[in-house]
């Protein structure tokens, strides 16, 4: 074998587990494999699971914090305003220059696989030709999803559909939409209609933003299953954000909940962006502004977390951690069972994984050699330690290496060092 990692504890609780990897992909995955590799790693009970998968960001605005201007006020309007102001000064070198940098960070904090929108409203379509530049360089150590994303809105942006059309054609992978950024709620149900339309005689899959607004009256989502159900593409759609259904009355979730399941949407939240730019009119009771994320899952539908944003007209803050999504993610819904814990964890890695559609990924056999070795021993003690990323691997080759997280004292009658674990 080419390499053999040893005594690893899995996503799924196996413990003492060892991982044979040959060509790029796992081989064998067992208690004390009867195998001997060129190179062996001792995992010494750390928790070694696939790479975290980002289902919803911005590649195109990442890095871009301070230009022209910074957000003063922290809100979505404010934001989406920054961003038009800063579309006629970007550059393709510039673009490429921080999304590859964004891709070295994500490396680093074991993120192997993101899906990012990119703003298809400028007819020049500058952001677009970036992205799939950064695609081709980052295909060996990262895998980029496109969405064509129309910020502005499909109907209410002149000339937006055609260039969403010439998007696809250049080789981004799936189609975006944003109804609740439309002129009237009509608009919004139509934009739903012909985008998943299009994609549907294309065969491509649909991610919308969707109901990202504090309305209770923001009901697209129930649009966009409805058409999902009736073209047949379950499987193949998701919904982003939701928020408004944090502002929904209870009855008409009840009602919405198996909708959304028996359309096959998945979801995606993003709770440090939702978290930070909804519920700006409330004073109080002020709402959580995040989706209604265990209701979902309660419900059978999929639901994985996204970053969304780092550094950019929206946010001024993140870091490409995962951990870090998925630490706000389960505070914010609530969701500190054992269990609960463990699915926000899975909503940063297999979920996501397979809203994307993402070959090979997990640990068995036939498996891409993808494997973070992370500096903790289970789900849940990844999110409480946002632990450090020991190894990451990429088909079998390393890629990124950190120390453990390990502090010396200098504590007269106490330990040399701490390392933040509980040891039992």
């Amino acid at each position: 074998m080419d390499l053999v990692i040893r005594n690893a504890s899995l996503p799924d609780g196996r413990r003492a587990i060892d991982i044979a990897i040959e060509g790029g992909r796992i081989a064998a995955v067992g208690p004390a494999l009867p195998v001997t590799g060129a190179q062996e790693i001792d995992a010494a009970g750390d928790l070694v699971t696939p790479p975290f998968v980002d289902a919803h960001f911005h590649m195109d605005a990442t890095l871009s914090y301070g230009l022209p201007r910074v957000n003063a006020s922290g809100t979505l309007l404010e934001g989406i305003a920054l961003w038009g102001e800063l579309k006629p000064q970007l550059t393709q070198d510039a673009l490429v220059e921080r999304a590859l940098q964004y891709c070295d960070w994500a490396v680093a904090r074991g993120l192997l696989a993101i899906r990012s929108h990119v703003d298809i409203c400028d007819p020049r379509l500058l952001a677009v030709e970036a992205l799939l530049d950064v695609k081709r360089q980052v295909a060996p150590y990262l895998d980029l999803q496109l969405v064509a994303f129309p910020q502005d809105g499909i109907l209410r942006s002149p000339g937006a559909f055609d260039n969403l059309k010439r998007a696809i054609a250049m080789g981004v992978d799936v189609v975006g939409g944003i109804p609740h950024f439309e002129r009237t709620m009509a608009d919004g149900a139509e934009s739903v209609r012909l985008l998943c339309e299009f994609a549907c005689e294309r065969g491509l899959m649909v991610d919308m933003h969707c109901d990202e607004s504090d309305d209770p009256l923001s009901r697209h989502i129930e649009t966009l299953a409805f058409h999902s159900q009736r073209l047949g593409m379950q499987g193949r759609v998701t919904g982003s954000h939701l928020t408004s259904m944090h502002s929904m009355d209870n009855y008409y979730v009840s009602k919405l909940l198996p909708l959304i399941r028996e359309a096959g949407v998945a979801a995606i939240a993003n709770p440090l962006i939702n978290i930070t730019l909804q519920a700006r009119h409330d004073t109080y009771p002020k709402r959580r502004g995040m989706t209604r994320v265990p209701e979902m899952l309660a419900a059978g539908i999929p639901v994985a977390f996204g970053h969304d944003c780092v550094m950019d007209p929206w946010y001024s803050l993140g870091s490409g951690d995962m951990l870090e999504v998925a630490h706000m993610g389960l505070h914010v819904a609530q969701m500190t069972g054992q269990q609960a814990m463990h699915e926000c964890f899975l909503a940063v890695t297999e979920t996501p994984a397979a809203i994307l559609g993402l070959d090979g990924y997990g640990i068995a056999p036939g498996c891409h050699a993808d494997l973070l070795i992370l500096d903790c021993g289970s789900t849940v003690e990844a999110l409480r330690l946002r632990a450090a990323r020991r190894l990451v691997l990429r088909r079998g080759k390393v890629v990124s290496e950190a120390p453990r997280a390990q502090s010396r004292l200098h504590l007269p009658g106490r330990p040399d060092s701490v390392n933040f674990r509980l040891g039992r």
